[in-house]
């Protein structure tokens, strides 16, 4: 029977392959199973997904544009450390250049962007004609300056005061930055530089990466609330993405038009990009679901969410891993991509639920 013992030893060379790459420092990664089965399919197919985002990340230029917000210590980002770990290019960007992008859009792409925005989303009536035309204006030049930077992400914050060009083209962002998201190019408000690379990562995915934070605890409903303003990703929206007027952003400085939204009920994945004393950065990913549930309608993406560990053993076991308080939210249970992605980036991967 020895050629059929020879038939089937498929395995036996795993170690000897295993040995010399373990002592010669090559990272591997081993899937076992047989042809045709779907466990293994689906393991290997989540290794290509892993391995696509990977080439997203080093392919990716990320823009930085304004300063970090004050006080928000576990925010600011060693972007030496980002280049090193993601192969991410940073590109350092001057809000000027952008307020002169801006004065150069002509009334019909102005007009041509209005209808845009009521295509792609649901104004509200209160939102008048002069507040939709200011967005319009900025949402195309936010186009041509991503294009001039070849942009694939960008991080942005900037209160502008003391310019009044600068204070227009801040406090009208919100749907042009809306709409770089929904087409790829996601965008992390407050300078969160880790959040965009975690956008980054879930849209690679094709599984959105919205912006936000949790906020609140119901816990009678043992249910955590996340959300937040600015961007958000209308492609995972529960309906129609909604604009309408603030006369102030929440919790700082700002006026204008801004976005409020649920996530699609169902499976979803957080995601935050930690960083990580020991390896840089290490990811760090909960699975939960989006549900039904009443919001503060404060022109927010706004959600309430259910983890198998409760509200209360999420919080606790979320933050023990040191994240900062900004996460991507993206739909489906991902955790099996992107323990993989972490290992193919040769970086830790925590996953609390």
């Amino acid at each position: 029977m020895t050629g059929e013992w020879l038939a089937y030893c498929s395995s036996c060379a795993v170690p000897e392959l295993s040995n010399v790459f373990a002592r010669a420092g090559i990272p591997f990664h081993q899937t076992t199973g047989v042809l045709g089965e779907e466990e293994a399919w689906v393991e290997i197919g989540e290794w290509i997904a892993a391995a696509c985002v990977q080439k997203d990340l080093a392919e990716n230029r990320l823009g930085l544009l304004g300063h970090y917000y004050g006080g928000m210590l576990d925010i600011m980002t060693d972007v030496t450390q980002v280049a090193i770990t993601f192969g991410t290019h940073i590109e350092h960007l001057e809000v000027d250049e952008l307020s002169g992008m801006r004065e150069l859009v002509t009334d019909a792409a102005i007009a041509d962007r209005v209808k845009d925005f009521r295509c792609h989303f649901d104004v509200q009536a209160d939102c008048s004609e002069e507040e939709l035309a200011r967005a319009a204006r900025t949402s195309v030049a936010l186009d041509r300056f991503a294009e001039t930077h070849d942009l694939q992400s960008l991080a942005y914050y900037y209160m502008g005061t003391g310019v009044p060009a600068n204070e227009d083209t801040m406090s009208s962002i919100i749907l042009g930055t809306s709409l770089l998201t929904a087409r790829g190019i996601p965008v992390a408000g407050e300078y969160e530089v880790k959040n965009s690379l975690a956008m980054k990562i879930m849209d690679g995915l094709g599984v959105g990466g919205s912006f936000t934070e949790y906020y609140a605890l119901d816990l009678k409903a043992d249910h955590v609330l996340m959300g937040h303003d600015g961007p958000g990703h209308i492609a995972i929206a529960e309906s129609k993405t909604k604009v309408k007027p603030l006369a102030v952003y929440h919790g700082k400085v700002g006026r204008g038009l801004s976005v409020e939204m649920s996530v699609k009920h169902g499976p979803v994945t957080l995601l935050s990009v930690v960083e990580d004393s020991a390896h840089g950065f290490k990811l760090l990913a909960a699975e939960g679901e989006s549900v039904p549930g009443e919001v503060l309608r404060i022109g927010n993406t706004n959600s309430h969410y259910r983890f198998p560990i409760g509200a209360r053993g999420f919080v606790e076991a979320w933050n023990a891993q040191g994240p900062a308080h900004h996460c991507a939210i993206g739909l489906g249970h991902q955790s099996g991509k992107l323990n993989k992605l972490a290992r193919l980036l040769e970086i830790p991967f925590v996953q609390v639920c």
